[in-house]
């Protein structure tokens, strides 16, 4: 059965360290923070202006005023900052984050990724994704396996404006987590009950598969 996101965002969570700082993205990752491990120390950075970020707060303890790089309310943990874009920019810029984990439209088997814009329809802006992208020496990207119309959304060649250029380390998606190396997409776990068939049909990017391909512990 494939994952939803928060199946996405619990398999992510595995990959978060003790003592890192984490780069949060709009849409799944912004679900990490809920699943990470309580006996470890982790500090979530968003591009507004927050260091120390919690999980999203229960209904109707929500503060207006706390918010992050999505708008979404959130919460913050103790000993939290807040500081402006400028400042937050020279962190990631300045490679002092160590993971950071973004939502994507596609991925190219080389690490190139598209995840700022569709041709043909309005954008306010890149935002930070291209900052992120570039600075950041550990990219794991959160996405759906397909689009909406089946197709794969990890592909040889990505069909949309490129974000940035081999800098993706790994993906989860609801289907599978692969890694990218320079034969193309490894096949490293497969979302409990699906297939390699499956991953393979979902797939149009080079897929190396080495059997046996254990599935997901979330």
């Amino acid at each position: 059965m494939a994952l939803d996101k928060t199946g996405i965002a619990k398999r992510i969570a595995k990959e978060v360290k003790n003592g890192y700082y984490v780069n949060l993205g709009i849409g799944i990752p912004t679900l990490v923070a809920n699943f990470v491990r309580d006996d470890i120390e982790v500090e979530f950075q968003s591009e507004n202006g927050v260091l120390g970020m919690g999980p999203f707060p229960f209904e109707g303890e929500e503060d207006a005023d706390i918010i992050n790089a999505g708008k979404q309310t959130i919460t913050t943990l103790p000993g939290a900052s807040f500081f402006d874009s400028a400042t937050s920019f020279s962190m990631i810029r300045g490679q002092h984050v160590d993971l950071t984990i973004l939502g994507a439209m596609e991925v190219a088997d080389n690490g190139d990724i598209a995840n700022w814009k569709i041709p043909g329809k309005m954008v306010k802006g890149m935002g930070g994704a291209m900052d992120l992208v570039a600075s950041a020496d550990n990219i794991i990207v959160a996405m759906m396996h397909t689009n909406k119309a089946g197709e794969s959304k990890l592909l040889k060649h990505c069909s949309r404006p490129v974000t940035g250029v081999g800098g993706v380390k790994k993906v989860v998606t609801n289907l599978a987590v692969v890694e990218i190396t320079e034969e193309g997409f490894l096949l490293l776990e497969r979302a409990p009950g699906v297939s390699v068939d499956q991953i393979k049909e979902a797939t149009a990017g080079k897929l190396i598969i080495k059997e046996p391909v254990p599935e997901m512990d979330i």
